[in-house]
């Protein structure tokens, strides 16, 4: 992991917005407090994380209907998606976008997206816009285990691929698509990724509950890409702690399943035991920066329980662009 300190602090400092951001999420949509589906990111801070510690705001992602952690370590504004949550007329979209539908444009971050598989075509049409840019820049599309089935994730992958578009599809396998065993629903004997490499690009594979795994992947993936060789895909084995939308009760879960997987699979502890071990960081160091984030969320919640709702007025505006 070829990070300095700082690199580090700033790695562990977002993961755990992302954590506390959902833990803080989980806490108040079971009081009722928010309205609409709303899907969970925690468990998978390493993935969004290490992929975007490596991008600028010229390079674009495009998200998914598990969307909030990809947001944040794209750098979104932590206060501005909680009101944006809340469905506040101050929050990023002017509440207009809620939690599956957030984005920040000026961020690189084009949407969060309610459909499986949506995100690959538009990365796709972001990724021809920076070839076309010649800048080196980038579009990633995330996706989850269920969007590998999509028609529109293997179109998307195909074109890529025909025009050599700077594009990577980084799947989040975190073993459900909904309800359903990523072993039974995908018809292949190996992996995500090797559909992708079916399509004639180049694929990586890595633990996403490892943030060094993640982030050195990552880096190896960028400058193939961005070298002028065209798509590439990464599958990165993750876990989800939450259920597939809050309110889901995961009866699908296998007796101990969840408690197993936190225990053993948490990326932000394996993070705090890698550096502490290596001497890289002190766990005060961490200490310090888990007070700072608690304290951070908190402030963003009471910001977004006292942020203006949009009004009927706001009903029919930024619905069409102006010609």
């Amino acid at each position: 992991m070829q990070l300095n300190r700082t690199d580090l602090l700033e790695a562990y400092r977002r993961m755990k917005i992302i954590r506390d951001f959902e833990d803080f999420l989980h806490d108040e949509i079971a009081k009722g407090e928010i309205a609409g589906f709303t899907h969970l990111y925690a468990g998978q801070e390493a993935v969004a994380v290490g992929v975007c510690e490596h991008l600028s705001d010229d390079d674009k992602i495009v998200s998914t209907h598990r969307g909030h952690g990809h947001c944040l370590a794209k750098g979104c504004d932590v206060e501005g998606m909680m009101k944006e949550i809340w469905g506040s007329r101050e929050g990023l979209c002017k509440g207009k976008g809620g939690s599956m539908h957030i984005a920040d444009v000026d961020k690189g971050m084009l949407g969060a997206n309610g459909i499986v598989g949506a995100g690959a075509p538009i990365a796709v049409g972001a990724a021809l816009a920076a070839k076309l840019d010649g800048k080196g820049n980038v579009a990633i599309a995330f996706s989850g285990d269920g969007a590998c089935n999509q028609g529109t994730t293997f179109e998307a992958m195909n074109m890529a691929v025909v025009t050599k578009a700077p594009a990577i599809f980084v799947f989040e396998n975190n073993h459900y698509s909904e309800h359903t065993g990523f072993e039974y629903a995908v018809g292949t004997d190996k992996d995500i990724a090797s559909r992708a490499e079916a399509f004639g690009m180049k694929v990586w594979r890595a633990d996403g509950t490892d943030f060094s795994s993640v982030h050195d992947t990552m880096r190896e993936v960028l400058e193939y890409v961005r070298a002028g060789n065209g798509p590439a895909a990464v599958e990165f084995d993750t876990e989800r702690f939450y259920g597939h939308f809050e309110g889901d009760p995961q009866r699908y879960r296998g007796k101990g399943e969840l408690d197993r997987i936190r225990a053993e699979r948490d990326c932000i502890k394996k993070f705090r035991e890698t550096v502490t071990e290596a001497k890289l960081l002190e766990g005060s160091d961490l200490d310090k920066i888990d007070a700072e984030v608690a304290s951070q969320i908190e402030q963003a919640v009471a910001a977004a329980r006292a942020a203006d709702r949009p009004t009927a007025e706001d009903v029919l505006a930024d619905v069409y662009i102006d010609y």
